[in-house]
């Protein structure tokens, strides 16, 4: 059965990954990770060994200096290939720029360069147990004492939370001014516990991490001292935009199958495809996922030239998700009992996907970074 064309286009990079995704058996990891919850080190080093990390970052800094475009079809691929773990693995150099960005050369050759290679696991801590999406709100707190800070606060929800080697963790330094610091984690203060596990993506082992009376370097702040978040906003647009293409890449793979599916399997004498109920949401779905495709590759390709995606990006995320969670819906439905069971990916898919309207923006705010474009005035420039 000939499958539906699709709007991604094949750039060398797939062939790369395919391969890649076989001999690492990353497909068959995945469903292991989600049943027994681990950080996969050994496939991180393999990944970084094959340089399937950081696929857009600069040569100069440890990665694959692809285009944008070609970094995301190849996170597509992976995530088509092996479902949301290892291309949100691959994708974590690209959650640590404020490292890349600022950091000092020492710091890039000891912490950056290693995550770009698998080495060394980085993590973020931003979100609060009050704070939520709320920066302003940010309670952490690094003060400065001698020639350095001391570190206090909580953060919630960190992903690594027990398994990062370092972190770049938000705090307040000058009243409501947020500052990034990046803090080895087996100092002196820090305490780390693992919540119960996620929904989905348990691998990422998720849970709390306290800072009490930790003492760092100056040399430890990222950028300059309040600048924080304004910092991050580059990260934000193009991790966002990378993020979509992942998504749809988990949405493509249960479409299709679903697709050979409905064609293959008889009810009432004819086959499902055959049924306007099974076959006008199937090809509903081909269009969304198309059309959000072309959307990302727009704001790709705007954001390459340096244009300002920050509204787009959010609403690419926003589709991206919303499509995927349809398109896999549809696959357990479609598929009957066995579709709602752990038999196929189609659960794990979902459980997987649903985490993309909370993570890295919620749905929420990314709709009113969105608006923020189209009424400045009323929303007060105040833009994520």
């Amino acid at each position: 059965m000939a499958r539906p064309s699709s709007a991604v286009p094949r750039r060398p990079i797939v062939d790369e990954v395919e391969a890649a995704v076989a001999e690492l058996h990353l497909a068959e990891q995945a469903v292991e990770l989600d049943r027994s919850p681990r950080f996969p080190r050994e496939e991180f080093r393999a990944l970084g060994e094959r340089h399937m990390l950081a696929l857009r970052t600069p040569v100069a800094l440890g990665g694959r200096g692809l285009p944008l475009l070609d970094a995301a079809v190849g996170l597509h691929a992976v995530a088509y290939r092996s479902g949301t773990t290892f291309a949100k693995l691959s994708l974590q150099p690209e959650f640590c720029q404020l490292l890349a960005e600022f950091g000092s050369a020492e710091q890039r050759e000891r912490s950056f360069r290693p995550l770009t290679e698998g080495r060394r696991l980085v993590g973020n801590h931003i979100t609060e147990p009050s704070a939520g999406s709320d920066a302003a709100a940010l309670s952490a707190t690094a003060r400065a004492e001698g020639d350095g800070f001391v570190l206090d606060g909580t953060k919630s929800e960190a992903a690594f939370a027990a398994d990062a080697d370092e972190a770049i963790v938000y705090a307040k330094t000058d009243g409501p001014q947020v500052s990034a610091f990046l803090v080895p984690q087996d100092l002196d203060g820090i305490e780390r516990s693992v919540a119960p596990p996620d929904l989905g993506e348990r691998w990422m082992r998720r849970g709390t991490v306290r800072y009490t009376s930790v003492h760092l370097p100056a040399s430890a702040r990222l950028g300059p001292e309040g600048g924080a978040f304004e910092a991050l906003k580059g990260e934000l647009t193009r991790e966002r935009l990378l993020l979509a293409a992942i998504y749809l890449g988990v949405g493509r793979a249960s479409f299709e199958e679903t697709v050979d599916h409905v064609g293959e399997r008889e009810a009432f004498g004819r086959p499902l495809s055959a049924q306007q109920s099974v076959s006008f949401p199937l090809a509903d779905d081909w269009a969304r996922l198309d059309s959000t495709w072309l959307y990302v590759e727009r704001g790709l390709a705007r954001l390459e030239v340096g244009e300002d995606v920050a509204a787009e990006a959010a609403l690419a995320k926003n589709m991206a998700v919303e499509v995927a969670l349809r398109a896999i819906d549809h696959a357990i439905q479609f598929h009957g009992g066995r579709g709602y069971s752990g038999g196929l990916p189609h659960e794990r898919r979902f459980r997987d996907v649903r985490s993309g309207a909370i993570a890295h923006g919620p749905s929420e705010v990314l709709s009113r970074v969105a608006a923020a474009h189209l009424w400045p005035r009323s929303a007060a420039g105040k833009r994520s």
